[in-house]
């Protein structure tokens, strides 16, 4: 079938950032269907013009938009809107039997119901975030005369879904509690590309040989964005303490976003930074595998707030497929599966000392590091393989295309 792909955040592996939709949209393109992604690429401004370029036999259609994690939430509300105005115009065009919408922005759920509409199609829809649970959570969406229309919109969205594939079972939770048959949901989390990020020791040790600061030293990378969400300066108090009583480990954040200026403020302050801190811009994707296979452990942080603890970080299941340990700061799914696993720690719920005492003992264990990534590959490959995932997506959106009644139960029964 000819499935129009709605991602206003696509990325190709020469972009950083997640490339979930590129790396699921050349899979269902293997599987014989035709792919059209309508996005955006991020841009200062200007005229409205759409360009098309094929990524991987994938026909993307790129609209410019303005957008960074510096903008204002106005300024990022405009953004969405725009692209969504555009986006539906754009996507109705296109002659398919499917709309595939994955948010976030919530938004996104204006062009896909638009276009499904104008096509006499269904549409699936992808819930990656729980919005606006989290907006309003964070402090983000304040005022009751605009919750109002975005619980409004989010409700809007799911009943005009054929069915629904939440990133997690706490996403799913959410889409049921807006009132949404839970039969109709599949849990398709993020993915390992289990193959991209088997790195030789040859590309380790080039990748390490290029940071002077480092040797064979102990690494622990947080790669990703400084968000306000992401609370990156969560390490910073942690590497002061790691300075005094593990001097050789070292940190590296590799990102960017708004807080990124302050956090090397704060570790400067704390007197870490460029000693056992360093920060890095960020890399396309296409060069995370050697950052991953380069460090010892890898972090994924969230600011101490339930509603985010749902998130399906992608950096978390990159770290499985590379069989690296993961370090995670909060409670939720991810945080059980550590504790059932064995890969990784939660230091949820620790002080900054606490934390830092515990990463000493294990970042300089080579023991501890080997078992906890011999068990991070194995949910890589025995749970949470891209190809296996990418399999049960299929067999969602060729139910949902045909309206054959889909139940989530048929898919992937007993995992979640």
């Amino acid at each position: 079938m000819h499935i129009i792909y709605l991602h206003q955040y696509f990325n190709t592996p020469a972009m950083s950032g997640s490339t979930r939709s590129f790396e699921v949209a050349k899979r269902l393109v293997a599987k014989g269907h035709n792919v059209s992604v309508v996005t955006s690429v991020r841009s200062e401004g200007g005229a409205v013009q759409w360009s098309v370029t094929n990524e991987a036999g994938v026909e993307v259609h790129w609209l410019p938009v303005p957008y960074s994690n510096h903008m204002s939430y106005r300024g990022r509300i405009k953004a969405f809107l725009r692209f969504a105005y555009e986006s539906a115009r754009r996507a109705a065009s296109i002659s398919g039997d499917l709309v595939f919408a994955t948010s976030t922005p919530l938004t996104i759920a204006i062009p896909g119901v638009f276009a499904a509409k104008r096509l006499t199609v269904p549409m699936v829809f992808e819930v990656r975030d729980l919005w606006p649970e989290v907006p309003i959570a964070i402090g983000a969406l304040k005022n009751p005369v605009l919750r109002l229309p975005a619980q409004w919109l989010e409700r809007w969205a799911y009943r005009n879904s054929e069915a629904v594939v939440a990133l997690s079972p706490g996403m799913r939770d959410g889409v049921v509690r807006a009132g949404y048959d839970r039969a109709r949901v599949a849990v398709i989390p993020n993915s390992s590309d289990n193959a991209d990020f088997e790195v030789g020791e040859e590309r380790r040790m080039a990748w390490r040989a290029n940071r002077p600061w480092l040797g064979n030293r102990p690494l622990l990378t947080y790669p990703g964005t400084f968000g306000r969400i992401n609370g990156v300066d969560y390490i910073v108090p942690i590497a002061g303490r790691l300075k005094e009583i593990a001097p050789e480990v070292r940190i590296l954040l590799i990102g960017d976003g708004a807080e990124k200026a302050a956090v090397q403020r704060m570790a400067a302050e704390a007197g870490v930074l460029n000693v056992n801190l360093f920060v890095e811009d960020s890399v396309p994707k296409a060069q995370m595998p050697d950052v991953f296979a380069g460090s010892d452990m890898i972090c994924s942080f969230v600011i101490d707030i339930p509603e985010l603890f749902a998130n399906s970080a992608n950096k978390v299941f990159d770290t499985f497929a590379a069989a690296r340990p993961i370090l995670i700061n909060h409670g939720g799914w991810q945080a059980e599966i550590i504790g059932q696993t064995g890969c990784g720690l939660v230091t949820e719920g620790l002080s900054a000392e606490a934390s830092a005492q515990v990463l000493a003992e294990r970042l300089q264990d080579p023991v501890w590091l080997a078992q906890a990534g011999k068990a991070a590959k194995r949910l890589a490959t025995e749970r949470f393989d891209r190809d296996v995932l990418v399999d049960q997506l299929n067999e969602v959106l060729i139910a949902a295309a045909k309206r054959e009644g889909y139940r989530a139960q048929s898919i992937a029964p007993g995992i979640y």
